[in-house]
């Protein structure tokens, strides 16, 4: 069997990766569109390609599921085309046994998906992000257009961008009373992060008083809080950029906080699940092969890979909205898609076998 799971694993990884390739193509090229809309003096033509540069780990992280169930396809189905399937089951394998063979290169492109995905992938999307924000910044302050927001107590946050050091552009602070009326506003071109402290510059400060207002300005200004640079980072990426080993943790610190973290939850589920995604959904793939597929052209193969695949994400955005309307545990709407199409492959490989 060493031969045949070389040879079988050697096929699906070059249909895998070329797939991805041109998956993650197309969405990057669509990103360029989208993005030459914003196109302006401060914000060139190489601000936005390294934009785009920088977020295609990501882009390689998330088109790993759909990538690997087209890619099986493609693979089996040029071997079942050259009938070299045929020859490989007149030998003695069993379905299980090419299960098993098939399933090898699957995990290892799920291995390369969390390594991209949790190692490479949130560094370069922050950067991305950052460098994006700072360079369609007006001349005042950063745009609050791709801002996050937080919250330290009575205190809300929003940060326009953050970079590496600790660094925030575009820092605005409105704190409230316990009777949820704002008191005080306070905006900071800039500031740094002093270990236990924030060092704001360029500071506007608004007091709000039952009979007045009053404005003041500061060239810097101590802010005290728990948030650290690196909970800000955390809020400018979206969930499903991070690292698996800090979604946890802040959707604990977030419910501290009284916040809603089931997001959170829910990307740190899939990411933890995403290589038994990778494994049933090309257990679907197997199972057209062998299954209603097996005549097919390469065409209509492709074309049912791609229905799949459609269908599967569509159910992660269904049950991942519905654990929050309904209170459900993420980990039941992470896991709900994956078991359907463990099922779906498990039945028709025995019913078409």
């Amino acid at each position: 069997m060493g031969k045949i799971d070389r040879y079988i694993g050697r096929a699906i990884l070059g249909g895998t990766f070329a797939v991805l390739g041109v998956l993650v193509g197309l969405d990057a090229l669509s990103t360029i569109v989208d993005e030459a809309e914003d196109l302006s003096d401060r914000y060139g033509f190489i601000d936005m390609m390294s934009y785009v540069g920088l977020t295609l780990p990501r882009r390689i992280h998330e088109f790993m599921p759909f990538a690997a169930l087209i890619g099986a396809l493609v693979g089996l189905g040029r071997l079942a085309g050259s009938s070299e399937l045929v020859v490989v089951r007149s030998a003695g394998v069993s379905i299980g046994q090419l299960a098993i063979s098939v399933m090898k290169p699957a995990l290892l492109a799920a291995v390369v998906g969390f390594v991209v995905g949790d190692f490479i992938a949130p560094s370069s999307e922050q950067l991305a992000i950052t460098q994006r924000a700072l360079a369609q910044r007006s001349e005042s302050t950063v745009s609050a257009r791709h801002g996050s927001w937080n919250r330290d107590g009575g205190t809300f946050i929003h940060v326009s961008a953050v970079q590496r050091g600790g660094v925030a552009y575009g820092l605005s602070l409105f704190s409230f009373d316990e009777d949820k009326h704002l008191v005080r506003s306070l905006n900071a071109e800039r500031g740094t992060y002093r270990g236990d402290h924030w060092l704001l510059e360029e500071v506007v400060l608004t007091q709000l008083e039952s009979e007045k207002t009053t404005v003041s300005q500061y060239l810097t200004w101590r802010w005290n809080t728990q948030i650290t640079p690196d909970l800000l980072v955390l809020e400018v990426v979206e969930p499903e950029s991070l690292p698996v080993f800090k979604l946890w943790p802040w959707a604990k610190f977030l419910e501290q906080q009284g916040l809603t973290a089931t997001d959170i939850e829910l990307a740190f589920w899939r990411k933890v699940t995403q290589p038994l995604a990778i494994a049933g959904l090309v257990l679907v793939a197997m199972s057209f092969i062998f299954g209603p597929l097996r005549e097919g052209s390469m065409g209509a193969r492709i074309f049912a890979g791609v229905i799949v695949g459609v269908m599967f994400r569509i159910s992660q955005d269904f049950f991942g909205p519905a654990s929050v309307l309904f209170g459900l545990p993420p980990v039941l709407a992470a896991i709900t898609p994956i078991l359907f199409c463990w099922l779906a492959g498990i039945w028709l490989l025995n019913r078409r076998t």
